[in-house]
This record gives structure tokens, sequence and C-alpha cells, in this order.
């Protein structure tokens, strides 16, 4: 069943993306560790680092292309669910710390130490157990993207009214990770991790590890993604994108299936967030930022919205264009960013991948001009 539908329940595009990705997810870690530095084809440990980094934006992109390229629903908060996610992960490395941090507490992070706090709070309980950690990462953002769609889709809240609430949303647990008495390292965040799983996460070993893991959801995504909108639930969300009210009409719980790919989207995202944080070595309260969900939006916008594959091309190619940009002119980024959104939504409405999959269908459909015209009635 499974290898009928990678056969047939994919199209040649994501096909075509998963053999791209499964092979950078096995070369790149290789010619890292297995080839010597004065190699050309040697991949620098930063570069492994950077691209990991990549890889989870690219799966925050699809996250949201699920939702909005396909359901119709525009979050400008899905880098909450990202964050959340983070956080999970960075309470478990936290707790891997234990008498190495800087006041040799075996309980109490440094931060709780630094301000005084007594005990761990209730809710760090169980965080220095991988599966635990693992288990929050995905619920945690799940539970807030369940109650919060339980809401808001009931109301038939839509269009911009939905974006502003989930920017809204965002900004909200911004203002309140910032907070000392959270428990959460406030502004600091988390930081200085040493392990995951028995391993240094400062090794050059781990961080390939990472990376793998990185292009491996990358690909999981595409698949959870292609088998949710090639699905009869699928043509139900294109639906309910393209005539919400028609869709209503004729029988269907508009709701419930928008809070059903509302909750799935905020999962996969806080996955991408699980493994942001290890290899970037840091969460705080800036991610919660709404110009980080916006930044995601103009990702999907540039690859192409209701493509999936173009959610990871613009991702990757958005944030390499910010890494080059930044290094050069650090303090126009955000002018380039909106100019950049600008010129794709006058000139590339579509995205690059979708512009490119249209011109190939024209010129498929065009016949050539040396054929014979067809004969007259």
């Amino acid at each position: 069943m499974i290898g009928y539908f990678l056969k047939n329940g994919l199209d040649a595009r994501v096909r075509l993306a998963l053999v791209v990705i499964l092979a950078i997810a096995v070369l790149v870690p290789a010619s890292n560790l297995l080839l010597p530095e004065s190699s050309p084809f040697h991949v620098p440990t930063y570069l492994v680092t950077l691209f990991g980094k990549y890889a989870t934006y690219a799966v925050l992109a699809l996250a949201l292309d699920l939702v909005w390229g396909y359901c119709g629903i525009l979050s400008l908060g899905h880098g909450a669910f990202f964050a959340l996610g983070g956080y999970a992960m960075g309470m478990y490395l936290m707790r891997q710390i234990g008498t190495r941090g800087v006041y040799g507490d075996p309980v109490l992070p440094d931060f709780m130490v630094f301000l005084n706090w007594k005990e761990l709070p209730w809710y760090w309980y169980g965080f220095d157990h991988f599966a635990f950690a693992m288990i929050m990462v995905v619920l945690v953002p799940g539970i807030l993207a369940f109650v919060f769609g339980w809401f808001a889709f009931r109301s038939r809240v839509t269009g911009v009214y939905l974006s502003i609430i989930t920017q809204a949303l965002t900004y909200a647990l911004l203002l309140a990770f910032f907070r000392n008495d959270m428990g959460f390292g406030g502004n600091n965040g988390l930081t200085d991790f040493k392990d995951i799983l028995g391993f240094n996460v400062q090794a050059d070993g781990t961080r390939a590890a990472l990376f793998a893991l990185s292009c491996l959801l990358v690909a999981l995504g595409l698949v959870l993604a292609a088998a949710i909108v090639n699905s009869k639930l699928g043509k139900v969300l294109v639906a309910i994108r393209d005539a919400e009210s028609r869709t209503r009409f004729i029988g269907y719980r508009v709701a419930t299936y928008k809070t059903f790919v509302f909750t799935v989207s905020a999962m996969l995202a806080g996955l991408a967030g699980a493994l942001y944080v290890p290899q970037v070595g840091i969460i705080n309260p800036s991610e919660f930022s709404p110009a980080n969900s916006i930044e995601a939006v103009i990702w999907v916008a540039v690859g192409g919205r209701g493509t999936l594959v173009g959610a990871v091309v613009g991702a990757v190619a958005v944030n390499w264009g910010k890494t080059w940009f930044t290094g050069v002119l650090p303090s126009f980024w955000l002018f380039a960013l909106g100019g950049l959104f600008v010129l794709v939504t006058l000139f590339l409405p579509k995205g690059i991948v979708g512009t490119w999959s249209e011109w190939r269908a024209k010129r498929k459909a065009t016949p050539p001009s040396d054929a014979a015209p067809a004969p007259a009635e």
C-alpha cells in the first residue's frame, strides 16, 4: 500500500523533491564527516548547521502552505507553534545540563538559581526524559491550535480578521514568555545546551545527524501534506478555500475540517522548532515575534502557494538570500524582503514553482510551429 501511494498518490514534482532531499540528507553529512578539509567537496560544519536551520524553516513553510495554500487560512501566527516546539525541546536540553551549569545545581537551571527560585516548577517535570519532551513538542502546539480553531472557526471568523487574531496570539505569547516569573528564562530564553541523548550538541557528528534528521522531516512533511491534499479530505479543503459558504451549504462541517488541518499544521511546525533549537543553540521569546510569522508567509508566496514543493523552495531561497544580504547590507534586509514580496505579488503571483509549472503546461499544450495546419471543414 505504501509503495502504491508513493507511486500513484504523489505527483512527479513531489517525487523529484523527495529524491533530491534524501540525496542531500546523505551527501552533505558524508562530505562533512568523511572528506578532508582540503577537499573541494568538503562541506564545513558551520554550513551543515546553516543548511539544517534552512531545513527546519522549510518544514515551517510547508506547514503554513498546508493551511494557507489549500484551505485559505492565512495564519500570521505560525511562528508561535514553531517556538512552542522549540521551547519544549529547549526544556529537555536544559534538564540534561545537570551539575555542569554555572551554579552547579543538579535540578534547577542556571537562570532559576540566578532568580532565586527554590524548586523546579511543576510544568518542568518530565522534561528530563526525551520521550516525554517529544510528546510535548507536538502536543502543546497541537492543543493550542485545536482550542484556537475550535472557537475561531466555529465563530466563522475568516479573512483578515482571522489573520489579525493569529498575529495577536503570537504577540501575546511573546509578552508572556518575556516575563521572568513564567519560568522560561525571560528575555534571555534557554541556552548553554550540552547534550542531546547523551551526544555533545557541538560535535560534528551530532550536527550532521541533526541536519539529516531535519531533511528527513522535510521529506516526511511533504509525504504527509501530499497524502492530505491528494485525498478526498484535500478536495474538501480546496472547496472550502474557493467557496466556503457553498461547501457549508451542501452539508460539510467546515469548522471541523479547518480545525483538523490547522492542528496538524501546528504539530508539524512544532516538530520543526524542536529540530531548530539544538542546531542554533538557543531559544528565546524573539521567536514569537510576529515578524517571523510574516516572513514565513513570504517564503510560501515566493516559492508558490498551494504547491507544497514551492514552500520548501521559497524557504530555502529566501533564507539563503537573507544570509547573503545581511552580510553585505544588514540594515536594509527588511526593505529588501518587503520589496521582494511586492515584486513577487506583481510579477510572479503564483510563485517560483507555480509559475514554472504553468509555463511548462502551456508549452506542452502549444503545438510545434512547423506542424501541418488542420484541414478546413
